[in-house]
């Protein structure tokens, strides 16, 4: 019942906006305000406060530490990159609010970088309602990717894509029974289904689950079925914050699984808050490892993080910088003409383009523009390449 209320106050907001704001699909179409003589305006919704929060952090940081260096070249076509950042908390009402204030007040011409499932798909209306580009989420949901929407491009692989990878490695390395704890959302939901389908390609099904309510660290429940079930392997599906706690928790109680999970966890702050208790937890990546000086794209945002952001390259943070990358090049694509339809058009016409090592393909017909998924794991307190 909470979550049908909790569609129709989106709803609520989502046509209470437009109708009080004048903003429709004629609005939709004009970039008046958006792009200026001298800049262009983008805006960023995401978590940058609450439990999540070091997630929205570091795709802000990768993000403006590109942004900042294009403009000190002299922008895009003449034009500086405006970010505009507001903070959701992790709460897909408040995505919905601020995101709105984006739209009508801040008059952006694209949006970037949203970071979640549950917090993305609450303002997928809107986005179709008035026709605005979100490039680069942080979530690899098939909500996002199937069916196309046509205003979301994905730079990211899909949980799909990590799932298998991470039940392949799971069970070669002998696990039979795979449990998945799980965050009860839109995120949660698109993991633990993605688990389903790579276990029943292999002829099993989930051995066990639970759950766990978002935005908080309240794993008892799951954590009790999980020493009731005795699984193999624990596929963990949330941030840091919770999937931390029942780890150390589950090793405190003598569950001997191997713990594995997905990119959204966030791997430097799981590393932090898990320290040497992190030994064997296995995490699905999206982007390269940030160390490979063998890629140009690793050089390149470990230079620019350095330098425009005075913080050393992370996994998040590299989401980010590619992320942000990947737009620079469509709005340069896009001409001095630049409207929300032709930064579209320029991103669906992103045929193999090479980011310095990564290929990215995008089409009118497909917004992910890859399917790369690298395993790492954590060993004495440290990630390693899983080999």
């Amino acid at each position: 019942m909470a979550c049908v209320l909790g569609l129709v106050r989106r709803a609520g907001l989502t046509l209470v906006a437009l109708a009080l704001g004048g903003v429709g699909a004629a609005g939709a179409a004009d970039t008046e305000g958006m792009v200026s003589a001298t800049e262009i305006r983008i805006g960023m919704v995401n978590a940058q406060t609450g439990p999540a929060a070091a997630l929205g952090q570091g795709m802000l940081a990768g993000a403006q530490a590109v942004f900042k260096e294009v403009n000190a070249r002299g922008g895009v076509h003449g034009r500086k990159i405006l970010l505009r950042v507001a903070d959701d908390a992790y709460e897909p009402d408040q995505t919905v609010e601020q995101t709105l204030k984006m739209v009508q007040d801040d008059q952006v011409l694209a949006l970037f970088g949203f970071v979640g499932t549950p917090t993305v798909n609450a303002v997928l209306p809107l986005l179709a309602e008035l026709d605005v580009p979100l490039v680069g989420v942080f979530s690899g949901a098939q909500s996002l990717r199937r069916p196309l929407v046509r205003q979301v491009f994905n730079v990211r692989a899909s949980y799909d894509d990590e799932t298998e990878a991470l039940v392949q490695e799971l069970m070669r390395a002998g696990a039979k029974r795979i449990a998945v704890v799980y965050q009860n959302d839109g995120f949660g939901i698109a993991v633990l289904s993605g688990t389903e389908r790579a276990l029943k390609k292999r002829g099993v099904a989930v051995h066990a689950s639970g759950s766990f309510q978002r935005n908080t660290v309240a794993i008892r429940m799951a954590l009790s079925t999980m020493v009731e079930q005795q699984p193999d392997a624990v596929v963990l599906a949330g941030p840091y914050a919770p999937v931390a706690a029942f780890i150390k928790q589950a090793r405190a109680l003598g569950v001997t699984a191997r713990f594995a999970t997905v990119s959204f966890v966030g791997t430097e702050s799981l590393l932090t808050r898990l320290g040497d208790e992190g030994t064997g937890v296995l995490i699905s990546q999206v982007v390269p490892f940030p160390s490979d000086t063998s890629l140009a794209i690793a050089r390149d945002c470990s230079r620019v993080l350095e330098q425009r952001a005075d913080e050393p390259l992370g996994f998040v943070n590299f989401e980010g910088c590619i992320s942000a990358r990947l737009l620079v090049g469509a709005l340069e694509r896009a001409g001095p003409a630049l409207t929300r339809e032709a930064l579209t058009k320029s991103l669906e016409a992103m045929d193999r383009v090479d980011l310095g090592g990564v290929k990215m393909t995008l089409s009118a017909l497909d917004h992910q523009a890859t399917n790369n998924v690298f395993l790492t794991q954590i060993v004495d307190g440290k990630i390693t390449k899983l080999k």
